[in-house]
């Protein structure tokens, strides 16, 4: 019996990415992309916007925070959406709010995520806490890229 390599069958459909702005994350965007269009797959950005820890010490602050984070993450929609159209990679971009390890859960489960990509906490305490990375690694969900 012969198995025909079927072309544009193999390889992940849909990958998810994490971006905040971060230069690991920013990477982890640019490394999505190149692997997005060389597998022809849809790419799913994903900004988690989440409360600051002060925000509720000063009134009004919330809302002057999360219209920053919004008018960031609308840069972040305009550089996906040029990115795509120059590249040709089928991108689409989430701006979601609360915590980031369960937002990019929820959406790489919506999406049915083939893989997710996020880049590597610059925090030094994460090697001994855990970092995002190591919470979706260990979630054991989906194949689990960690951009340097």
């Amino acid at each position: 019996m012969t198995h025909e390599f079927e072309l544009g069958t193999d390889g992940p459909a849909v990958l998810v990415v994490g971006v905040d702005g971060s230069t690991t994350s920013m990477r982890a965007g640019a490394y999505a992309a190149g692997l997005a269009r060389r597998q022809r797959s849809r790419l799913v950005v994903v900004y988690v916007s989440r409360p600051g820890a002060f925000v509720g010490l000063a009134p009004g602050a919330a809302a002057v925070a999360r219209q920053a984070d919004h008018e960031f993450a609308e840069d972040l929609r305009r550089q996906v959406e040029e990115a795509a159209v120059s590249t040709g990679v089928r991108a689409t971009f989430q701006e979601v709010y609360g915590d980031p390890y369960s937002e990019l859960v929820r959406v790489a489960t919506e999406v049915n995520a083939d893989g997710v990509i996020v880049g590597a906490s610059m925090r030094a305490g994460h090697r001994f806490a855990g970092s995002l990375a190591i919470r979706l690694v260990k979630s054991g969900r989906w194949p689990v890229t960690v951009v340097p």
